[in-house]
């Protein structure tokens, strides 16, 4: 590499460089969508901000905060301290010559930059350049931005001197978010960069940190294949973002049991309100029994509760767990026998939790207002068929059909003719998109309860 790109053939050219980037900025765009993340309003390259770079440095410079050396800039942590408070996030670690160390790389762990710095907590704002490195001009002579300099200048760039929330891994707060928060702070002369850091908690595989050393590494294409985009966000929505988690056969059988009861939910509300008039007729409006009040207060209890846990710190855990807790509790209010169900309170509690699996992106798509459960994962669901609509029928007649075929083998006890029943019922509707129900008010008398 230093011997095909040195600087005494084309030292500007970055090519090479820029066409890679490119090349995994496209995959990663592609695997982000495919997760069903929203895009980014804004990108930002480094490559494109380095004229913003060299400005930034300059006036942290102008501001005595950073120094030349060797054509090289060092940020100085002594001078920044006598005014300012350096390692805000990790004050411990100040002096943590390794972690600085591990977190320059290449740029600070030689002892010819050793020599360069005035103090060896000072860190790199702008590289003297080598050979095969990316190079650009500078007042400094050729070199390239330092690791932590970039994200200064590009948050900075876009949001302004001072913003909200910065956020990044939890293994990134010393030195990079702590030396990040020293140059933007030198820079703008000022106290208060970013109001609040979120770190994240790292992913492990099956208990261990990934590493293509050990094999345990997965991508998320691999991951894509064997479970869909909802399952793999059920995952993360069950823990929190700011701990560990563990990308595990146990961890995915949980999303995929959270799944199964939510799906089976809509699926039940579905069957339940399928009569229903609409609202703009009165008779769709009931007034609230004893029952239909409990409920309707067990409602508004676990609204609150879900409100309360994503204001703090977004904990999506609780949410979760709430939102469980409200389906038990109307299944069970669903399930009592020879009682009737408020079919309006019903349709209000499934719309609400479908608002919120969107706002979770677990809909493929956003559903509209008065619309309930999941956006199916085929090709059907992305034209304007209603396939509900369309199939309705054809499962009303089957299910009736059924039912007399069903009746007339327990009037003459044939087992294989039940058998058979059972195995449509179980087996081959489930794979449609189909769940059909036999539910007993008493003895001999059965209802059944369909959906799709």
């Amino acid at each position: 590499m230093d011997s095909i790109y040195s600087h005494s053939e084309n030292p500007l050219s970055n090519e090479i460089f820029l066409e890679l980037a490119r090349h995994f900025e496209s995959e990663y765009h592609s695997d982000m969508s495919k997760l069903n993340i929203l895009p980014a309003h804004i990108l930002t390259r480094v490559s494109e901000y380095v004229p913003e770079i060299i400005k930034f440095i300059e006036k942290i410079i102008e501001n005595g905060y950073a120094y030349e050396s060797n054509s090289s800039v060092y940020f100085d942590t002594m001078k920044f301290h006598e005014k300012h408070s350096y390692a805000k996030l990790e004050p411990d670690r100040a002096k943590d010559i390794a972690a600085l160390n591990e977190g320059e790389g290449a740029l600070s762990a030689t002892e010819t930059v050793a020599k360069e710095k005035r103090n060896e907590c000072d860190f790199v704002l702008w590289k003297k350049s080598k050979a095969g490195e990316p190079v650009w001009q500078s007042p400094w002579g050729l070199g390239r931005p330092g690791w932590h300099i970039e994200c200064s200048v590009m948050a900075s760039t876009v949001l302004g001197p001072q913003f909200d929330i910065h956020t990044g891994g939890v293994d990134l707060k010393f030195p990079h978010h702590d030396n990040e928060i020293s140059q933007s702070e030198a820079h703008f002369d000022s106290d208060a960069w970013v109001n609040y850091f979120l770190h994240s908690g790292h992913l492990t595989i099956a208990g261990c940190k990934m590493s293509k050393s050990l094999k345990n590494f997965i991508t998320i294409r691999q991951a894509l294949e064997k479970y869909s985009f909802r399952q793999i966000r059920f995952l993360f929505l069950l823990h929190s973002w700011s701990s560990t988690l563990d990308y595990s056969d146990h961890g995915m059988e949980k999303a995929l049991t959270y799944e199964k009861m939510l799906d089976e939910f809509f699926l039940n509300i579905k069957a339940q309100i399928r009569s229903m008039k609409p609202l703009s007729h009165s008779d769709a409006y009931t007034k609230f029994n004893e029952r239909d009040l409990k409920l309707n207060e067990d409602f508004s209890s676990t609204q609150k509760q879900i409100h309360f846990a994503l204001c703090d710190s977004i904990d999506t855990p609780t949410a979760m767990e709430q939102i469980r807790q409200l389906v038990t509790t109307t299944n069970i209010y669903m399930n009592e026998r020879n009682t009737t169900v408020n079919q309006l309170l019903l349709r209000n509690i499934a719309v609400y939790i479908t608002r919120l699996i969107n706002i979770f992106g677990l809909n493929s798509s956003v559903t509209a207002a008065d619309e309930i459960g999941f956006t199916r994962l085929t090709e059907q669901q992305t034209s304007s068929i209603n396939v509900e609509d369309v199939a309705m029928p054809y499962v009303q007649a089957f299910s009736d059909f059924r039912d007399g075929v069903r009746t007339i083998a327990i009037s003459v006890k044939n087992k294989e003719i039940l058998t058979l029943c059972d195995q449509v019922r179980n087996d081959v509707l489930p794979e449609l998109g189909v769940r059909l129900e036999d539910k007993c008010k008493k003895k001999d008398n059965l209802r059944i309860i369909r959906s799709i």
